[in-house]
């Protein structure tokens, strides 16, 4: 089971964003507070987790989080600042839409812009460890990957309902055949290393 927080005495918010490897659609984070005496046996990287348990995991973490809060930052912001200063801007978004001020922030990763006012504690694989961060990881995931499936009802030709905006082949291929969309990242290599297979 995952830990339940770095520091008894604080008031704790776990940070985690996804889709910074996409092609296409704007990066999530979401920021969440749990009670110390939360616990879960499932919840966990919402990486290692079925889509029905991220999904059930959602519900829950709305319910029971004493605070939560999930936002974004669209293609346009990211190739302006690029992908890694797109990620901490949306953890901040997040954290400033917290219901509750936190007193630390646990940041999945190396490296974080700091928070005004706000120490925070970067923790690589941080949502295989704590439980706010795969709290976070799992709000993240699913609030942009609902986004995306619903962008594919506009978009069907990139498959975006079954990758999401990553790289994936029918993506790769739908840029080739339609070429790119107001939704994709300019700044991004888009077309890569795909070979056709013409024969």
């Amino acid at each position: 089971m995952l830990k339940s927080c770095y520091s008894p005495d604080r008031i704790e918010a776990g940070c985690d964003e996804a889709g910074r490897g996409c092609l296409a659609g704007p990066v999530f984070a979401a920021a969440v507070i749990l009670s110390k005496k939360f616990r879960h046996e499932v919840l966990n990287d919402s990486k290692k987790l079925t889509v029905r348990q991220r999904n059930e995991l959602r519900l829950l973490i709305e319910s029971e989080a004493i605070a939560w809060a999930v936002a974004s930052v669209d293609p346009e912001e990211i190739d302006r600042i690029n992908i890694l200063n797109a990620s901490f801007l949306a953890m901040h978004r997040a954290i400033a839409k917290l219901s509750t001020t936190p007193e630390l922030l646990l940041i999945d990763g190396n490296r974080f812009n700091p928070y005004p006012d706000v120490p925070h504690h970067c923790i690589v694989k941080g949502d295989a460890i704590f439980l706010s961060i795969a709290a976070a990881s799992v709000l993240a995931k699913t609030y942009r990957d609902g986004y995306m499936e619903k962008l594919h009802d506009e978009f069907p030709f990139y498959d975006w309902k079954n990758n999401k905006g990553y790289p994936c082949k029918k993506h790769r291929e739908g840029l080739f055949q339609f070429g790119v969309s107001s939704h994709h990242r300019k700044s991004y290599n888009l077309f890569g290393q795909l070979r056709l297979d013409f024969n």
